[in-house]
């Protein structure tokens, strides 16, 4: 009977469609489906090669990676670096307009504030954590246990000179438990970037569309003690060009994704969260573009901003869609309730599982009754690199110094940051922030007087930047040195303001960790593990902003009717630049005018394909079965937007700029020879491991 149960209910998880479909997935690197690649690509990924290829990956703040020569060099997307870029620009040079290059390593600037790492090791760590929360705890009696727990595993894991991060992460919310062990670099500089109109040449108009024409690189570079890093583990590039059904694979850091979700928690995203942020982005939008147009300053200063709400905006409402399709949530609303019978029928799952749906949604209840508080008098509501510091400041100073994190990304590496910080910009952030909290709660609110103090909110943003001697690196010094003590008896507007509303902010942390976070952790944990035990591990976690490999295959589409060819060239860049005039976002910069009669315009520039992705991938290396680079993600087309709650790839494609463009411009555009040929050395010189993981497919195969 138990094997005729077990098979009815694989019949109906793959009838309701909850088996990854085709190309699906993002797969933790030790949990990788080599056996379903190999089915389907006939090419089975070694140990050695996916090593390789995790050794190599990057990751950057809300962004991807690689190490592509052995001397540090990284290659990410234009957008990913941009704030290295736009920080190292000056009033006389404009590098996010004007593009960058550094012909050598001693012009190379260094990135202020800027981290990176790479995945060392994984360790499974689900017994330590589950065994934290005791039975007959509360959600948020076993939350606090398990949270102990894991900064336990975090803080024994990395080293005194803090060269190591260990996070642990939670996969399939909960259901199990991962310590990732990171090397740190935070020496980075930046190599080269080309100009902003090529990098996102469309604007907002493309963005999310294909074809698409972008140039969205940057290259930077990881020192250590002062000289390029000595890289073991880096991906070579090849100039061959990608062929129709070529098997590609995607390292890199997704996000977040909800397609394990419950119902509760789609719901809550679709009425709640997506139209408050929209309208939000919408209002914030407008409101910058008046700002970018009062100066040329302006402009540079709140271009990062326009671009990140606008991308922002994009990508929620093409997530948004696919809550709103009413085939989807059918699907999805079928996948819970076939999953819930089966639990059901089962009576020892019943006893342990059964309730977890309920206590989930009643978890999300809260939230929803709860929304203005977390999202208004949250640690958000006093935004800004100002307001950070101050709050920084106010924490660290209460922890024993041996407790403080002495690590790049720590708390107190926050404070003693070098990067640049914009006045107007920052006052332009409060002003806007204050608004809309007051738009919110109401004037007569005690938490918006407390931050308005009697004053307009344009007033009193005002006030706070102009008053405040937080951007003065050597006060920062001071007070952090002084302790509590200096802090407490600081007198200045913005750490005067944060020590009001911290505690409140806190406490608000601590409401959402028990009455949501914990709930959701646990009861979602036994949602998994009633996954685990009728269907095994055969649906891939969702994204978690951690490193993941997808795979997939260089492929055409149809829209409308239409066959979309896989690829563009350089050419068709100039072709359909032309068409629209050659006018701004449409406006190819004068350095490939200049270029275009040396530049091969059969050049394949960026191509699509079904690899699965989603926000965080951007600057993933897109590499062949040889481990070689054969582009880097930057975009999916709108159709992968839904992805965030469903894959599919009949029309939903990732899109990446192609290696064949990137070194074909890089010769003939930007004159950065020294970089071509550093990339085109790394390539004929692959690394070991490369070559070792290569051979073995190589033998394998009979060849």
């Amino acid at each position: 009977m138990k094997k005729v149960f077990a098979c009815l209910a694989l019949l109906a998880l793959i009838l309701s469609g909850v088996m990854a479909v085709a190309d699906e997935g993002m797969w933790p690197y030790n949990a990788f489906p080599k056996g379903k690649v190999k089915a389907r690509y006939g090419f089975e990924p070694t140990q050695a090669w996916l090593d390789h290829l995790r050794l190599a990956s990057v990751r950057f703040p809300g962004g991807s990676g690689s190490f592509v020569s052995p001397d540090g060099l990284i290659f990410t997307n234009h957008h990913i670096g941009r704030g290295c870029t736009h920080n190292v620009s000056t009033a006389e040079h404009d590098y996010m307009k004007e593009g960058f290059y550094a012909k050598t390593r001693e012009a190379e600037p260094k990135c202020p504030g800027l981290e990176v790492t790479t995945l060392q090791d994984i360790k499974d760590v689900t017994k330590e954590v589950d065994d934290a929360a005791k039975a007959g705890m509360s959600d948020a009696e076993a939350g606090a246990a398990q949270r102990a727990e894991i900064q336990k595993l975090e803080k024994d894991c990395t080293d005194a000179e803090h060269s190591i991060r260990c996070d642990v992460v939670t996969l399939y919310a909960g259901g199990m438990y991962h310590l990732y062990k990171y090397k740190r670099y935070s020496d980075i500089r930046l190599v080269m970037a080309p100009e902003y109109d090529i990098a996102f040449f469309g604007g907002d108009p493309d963005n999310f569309t294909y074809p698409r024409y972008d140039l969205d690189v940057t290259f930077l570079r990881a020192y250590e003690n002062d000289k390029p890093a000595v890289i073991a583990d880096y991906l070579p590039f090849t100039m061959k060009a990608i062929k129709e059904n070529d098997p590609i694979f995607v390292s890199g850091h997704p996000g977040s994704t909800g397609r394990l979700q419950t119902m509760a928690q789609l719901e809550f995203q679709r009425d709640i969260s997506f139209p408050y942020r929209l309208a939000t982005l919408d209002w914030q939008i407008k409101q910058l573009f008046d700002y970018a147009k009062k100066s040329e300053e302006n402009r540079r200063a709140a271009e990062n901003m326009i671009f990140g709400a606008q991308n922002s905006f994009k990508a929620i409402t093409g997530y948004q869609s696919g809550l709103l399709d009413k085939n989807v949530m059918a699907r999805k609303a079928a996948d819970e309730k076939s999953l819930r019978d089966a639990v059901m029928k089962d009576p020892e799952m019943s006893k342990s599982y059964g309730g977890a749906w309920d206590a989930i949604a009643k978890a999300i209840q809260w939230q929803k009754d709860n929304f203005n508080r977390i999202t208004f008098m949250s640690e958000a509501a006093v935004p800004g690199r100002l307001a950070a510091i101050a709050r920084n400041l106010i924490r660290v100073t209460e922890m024993p110094a041996e407790a403080r994190g002495r690590g790049p990304m720590s708390p107190e590496a926050t404070i003693l940051s070098t990067q640049p910080i914009d006045k107007s910009l920052e006052t332009f952030q409060l002003k806007l922030a204050f608004e809309l909290i007051q738009s919110k709660l109401g004037a007569n609110d005690a938490f918006v007087q407390t931050l308005l103090a009697g004053k307009s909110p344009a007033e009193r943003a005002d006030e706070l930047v102009n008053g405040t001697k937080l951007a003065d690196l050597e006060y920062r010094k001071e007070l952090l040195s002084g302790g509590k003590a200096a802090v407490d008896a600081s007198t200045d507007p913005i750490v005067t303001l944060l020590k009001k509303i911290d505690p409140e902010a806190r406490a608000i942390r601590k409401e959402v960790d028990d009455n949501v976070t914990s709930v959701v952790r646990r009861n979602g944990g036994y949602i998994a593990k009633a996954r685990f035990k009728l269907y095994g591990t055969e649906i891939p976690p969702d994204a978690t902003g951690t490193l993941r490999l997808s795979y997939g295959a260089t492929k055409s589409y149809k829209e409308n009717g239409k066959k979309v060819r896989y690829y563009t060239t350089l050419g068709d860049a100039f072709e359909y630049a032309a068409k629209h005039e050659n006018k701004e976002p449409f406006k190819l910069p004068a350095s490939w005018m200049k270029a275009k009669p040396s530049l091969d315009l059969k050049t394949p520039y960026d191509s699509v394909n079904t690899t699965d992705i989603i926000g965080g991938n951007s600057g993933s290396p897109a590499v062949n079965k040889d481990g070689e680079v054969v582009g880097i993600i930057f975009d999916g087309n709108i159709q992968s937007l839904p992805w965030n709650f469903q894959y599919e790839d009949e029309v939903g494609r990732s899109v990446i700029t192609n290696s064949t463009a990137v070194v074909e411009t890089l010769q003939k555009v930007y004159n950065a020879p020294e970089l071509a040929n550093e990339l085109m050395s790394a390539s004929k010189a692959k690394p070991a491991a490369a070559e070792k993981s290569i051979s073995v497919e190589k033998k394998a195969a009979g060849n």
